[in-house]
């Protein structure tokens, strides 16, 4: 079986060797670098399979990072999980807005590493690529199989996270989903995604829908709903 390659951007050596000699020892091939600079050049040499990225990085930090990554149809599907020292939830939730797959704080336990980098690619590799029939509704088209949003008759680029929601939420048109409902339906595709964020989630959601998007519904004190078609 091909070794999975990871890329471990972090600038902190110790923690950088940490990773690498874990990552190994369990079978993945590894490439080290301390900086996004040098993230960025050698994420476009390897393709990795999945990236490590610290968010405290000198030069360019690891949100641009995954802005620019995401950005870039030849990197967005490349998987990101962020490393954090950071307890904030707004850096959390700002790295999850901008497609990252999932987060981890430190101080780490290179067992939780690794078992949270084999979650991720098992989403990844389980969703069905082709034969799902595309959701078309108020105007919009959602393609689960490609994962793609047709938007009056433009592609529009979402977040995974924000896939799963508009996709979950098209689904059930009509019905009223409380944002832990939303979390549990969603959470074998996106673990990182909390109650919490949700909100956030959402506005970015509707940002991105532009003029349709008045179809996500808030239900004051209950959650959100996809406006049922006349």
């Amino acid at each position: 079986m091909t070794q999975r390659s990871i890329l471990i951007i972090e600038d902190e050596a110790d923690i950088r060797n940490l990773l690498q000699y874990n990552l190994e020892k369990d079978g993945f091939r590894t490439v080290p670098v301390a900086s996004g600079e040098d993230g960025l050049q050698l994420v476009r040499n390897e393709s990795p399979d999945i990236i490590l990225l610290d968010l405290m990085l000198p030069g360019i930090d690891g949100l641009e990072m995954c802005r620019i990554l995401k950005a870039d149809r030849k990197t967005s599907n490349i998987p990101i999980v962020m490393l954090t020292a950071k307890g904030e939830e707004s850096d959390i939730v700002a790295g999850l807005e901008l497609g990252a797959d999932d987060y981890i704080t430190k101080p780490f336990s290179p067992k939780v590493v690794i078992a949270r980098i084999r979650a991720v690619m098992r989403r990844r590799s389980s969703r069905p690529a082709t034969g799902i029939e595309p959701i078309k509704i108020h105007g919009i088209e959602i393609h689960p199989g490609k994962r793609s949003v047709i938007v009056d008759g433009r592609h529009v680029d979402f977040t995974p996270t924000e896939f799963e929601i508009i996709y979950f939420l098209a689904t059930h048109p009509g019905w009223v989903f409380t944002r832990y409902q939303i979390v549990d339906a969603i959470r074998d595709e996106v673990a990182a995604v909390t109650d919490r964020s949700v909100d956030v989630q959402i506005v970015g959601v509707r940002r991105k829908l532009g003029d349709f998007g008045d179809i996500v519904e808030t239900v004051r004190g209950v959650g959100y709903r996809m406006k049922e078609e006349e």
